[in-house]
């Protein structure tokens, strides 16, 4: 709004120079940029996330498969490292000894991890595995990948208005750079004869 305030001031103001109107434009123009290609750069750049976040969803579904495990006994609890694909890394787990039938129907032992309070011997749990029955992280979730792709579009948007406001503030600065140079050598100019009889001071 200021841009076009300014606009609007300096159209007929006989004291505009050309500087004054061209910062105006440059305002203007950052602010139109501002309003339609930043939002649109943030949902060129989410819809693109959305969609490979999305395909990785079906992907990972095909590859990772749901088991039935039961828990052998208690190994302690264990604070995994954060993973970008859950709801939250931060969930304290606890590390059993399981046994689990495979998706190719091989028998499977081992050392895994489970969100059970309070595991004991003979509990059931559900186990992420892929078709050899190794133990995965459980599928990214679709809704996680939609909340990953609005954050993708929201942060290109911001970078886009944060580098028009970035260009625009390096123009107006050169341009005032510029500016205060003329006024320099125009001081030059007039400094020997300022404010001496005869010169029109």
């Amino acid at each position: 709004m200021r841009a076009i305030r300014g606009l609007w001031r300096w159209r007929r103001n006989p004291l505009r120079r050309a500087t004054d109107l061209a910062e105006c434009w440059v305002a203007l123009v950052a602010l139109l940029l501002m309003v339609v290609a930043a939002p649109l750069a943030g949902v060129l750049v989410g819809s693109a996330a959305q969609d490979a976040l999305q395909r990785s969803v079906r992907d990972q579904r095909q590859a990772r498969h749901p088991v039935t495990a039961t828990v052998a006994g208690r190994l302690g609890r264990a604070t995994p490292p954060p993973d970008p694909e859950t709801p939250s890394g931060r969930d304290i787990v606890s590390r059993v000894a399981a046994d689990w039938t495979a998706p190719d129907g091989t028998r499977r032992h081992g050392p895994v991890t489970t969100t059970l309070k309070s595991p004991a011997p003979g509990d059931h749990f559900t186990l992420w595995t892929d078709r050899h029955g190794r133990a995965v992280t459980p599928p990214l979730d679709s809704a996680t990948a939609t909340t990953h792709a609005v954050l993708a579009g929201a942060g290109a948007a911001m970078t886009a208005a944060g580098l028009v406001e970035g260009i625009r503030r390096l123009i107006v600065w050169r341009m005032v750079r510029r500016r205060y140079a003329r006024w320099d050598r125009a001081w030059e100019r007039a400094g020997p004869d300022w404010g001496r009889t005869g010169t029109g001071s």
